[in-house]
């Protein structure tokens, strides 16, 4: 039986599994809310607004999972955590605005893709900041 990182009643995350590896299983659940939140923000504001609005909803979730499954041995105080990870989240966030109006005006259009090319758009653009977030946390943040 392989040792847990946390208690099996909160939904335990297997301790062995290196740090990048829980990183990137968060960020997914986190990508997931942050993903679902702009399709039904969508519905009442326009897609960049709604892109920003679900980011946050998503960081939320993130700092909170990162925090409990990923980088449980930081010794830095909550104030420091959250500021720094507001910080990278920015980074993160002008990455995937970026990408996703990018694809969604540009290259998308550009390749004839219109089904549901803002959804497909946000899709990747929200994926594309993993590798500088975890660097960010693991350095800045949760150090």
């Amino acid at each position: 039986m392989t040792a847990v990182a946390t208690d099996s009643a909160s939904g335990a995350m297997p301790a062995w599994l290196p740090a990048p590896v829980r990183f990137v299983l968060v960020s997914g659940a986190a990508a997931v809310v942050n993903f679902i939140a702009r399709i039904l923000l969508g519905a009442y504001v326009p897609f960049a607004p709604a892109i920003i609005l679900a980011f946050l909803i998503g960081m939320a979730t993130a700092f909170l999972l990162n925090r409990r499954f990923v980088f449980q041995a930081a010794t830095r105080s909550l104030n420091h955590q959250v500021f720094w990870f507001v910080a990278v989240n920015l980074l993160a966030l002008i990455q995937t605005l970026a990408v996703s109006l990018l694809l969604a005006n540009y290259a998308l259009p550009f390749f004839g893709v219109t089904w549901h090319a803002e959804t497909i758009a946000h899709g990747i653009g929200v994926a594309f900041p993993i590798f500088t977030s975890y660097l960010g946390h693991k350095h800045l943040t949760f150090r």
